[in-house]
């Protein structure tokens, strides 16, 4: 089956993938509540960090695999600021960065020790997490830096269109400016002196647009979100 390509599969790959961690982000919050939001964090953000490693294209366009799991933690955060407060986001925040943060370095240590004989996993693994140290470090400080804008932007944008009709808003406004942020400071730290700057100017691009796409579609499930928590929890 994995040789099997069909056309524009990439394509329908990437919407289906889109609304498949949409709908899994909402499933964890009706079972589970604000603890499946908690849950959902450190998945996307350890997710995000080995797919981008995965080059591809969609759309006519070279982009790196991630960008939707990862986009997806600015809906939980700002899911969290929407029904929980601005409080619960920042914990929510904290609890991605400690998870890069530990998922990098075990796997490091793991690499460490010398595979047995009938090893089979010690040429892959390396190829993945030898070169996660400067990914994960351009990871670490965008994403600490950008979403702790997300859950201060979404509170500021919040205090000046209170209405529930006005989510839409907050919710784009906060989030589009954060991911521009997590973006370029992404891209500086984890390709500078390896591509070209044109080149650099180019995945910064891709990257950002495909992060906004991410952020426009999630809009609805924001308010479904907030149907939950009035209804259910």
């Amino acid at each position: 089956m994995a040789d099997l390509v069909f056309p524009f599969q990439n394509e329908a790959l990437w919407v289906a993938f889109l609304f498949i961690n949409f709908f899994t982000i909402i499933a964890l919050y009706r079972i589970m509540g604000k603890t499946g939001l908690f849950v959902w964090i450190p998945i996307s953000v350890i997710i995000a960090n080995i797919q981008v490693l995965k080059t591809v294209h969609i759309f006519g366009l070279a982009a790196t695999l991630g960008n939707i799991v990862y986009a997806t933690s600015f809906l939980v955060t700002d899911i969290l600021s929407e029904n929980h407060g601005k409080e619960e986001a920042k914990k929510a925040v904290w609890v991605g960065f400690f998870a890069v943060l530990v998922m990098t370095l075990f796997m490091n240590i793991a690499l460490w020790f010398i595979p047995a004989p009938s090893d089979f996993a010690q040429g892959a693994l390396a190829t993945i997490f030898l070169v996660m140290p400067r990914v994960a470090g351009a990871s670490l400080v965008a994403y600490i830096l950008s979403q702790r804008h997300d859950v201060w932007a979404y509170s500021f944008w919040r205090s000046r269109f209170p209405e529930d009709r006005h989510i839409w808003i907050r919710n784009n406004l906060s989030t589009m400016v954060s991911q521009l942020i997590d973006s370029v400071i992404f891209v500086l730290i984890a390709f500078w002196g390896i591509y070209e700057v044109r080149v650099l100017i180019d995945i910064l691009i891709t990257t950002y647009l495909f992060k906004w796409l991410v952020a426009v579609a999630d809009t609805p499930f924001i308010y479904w979100a907030k149907r939950i928590r009035e209804r259910y929890l």
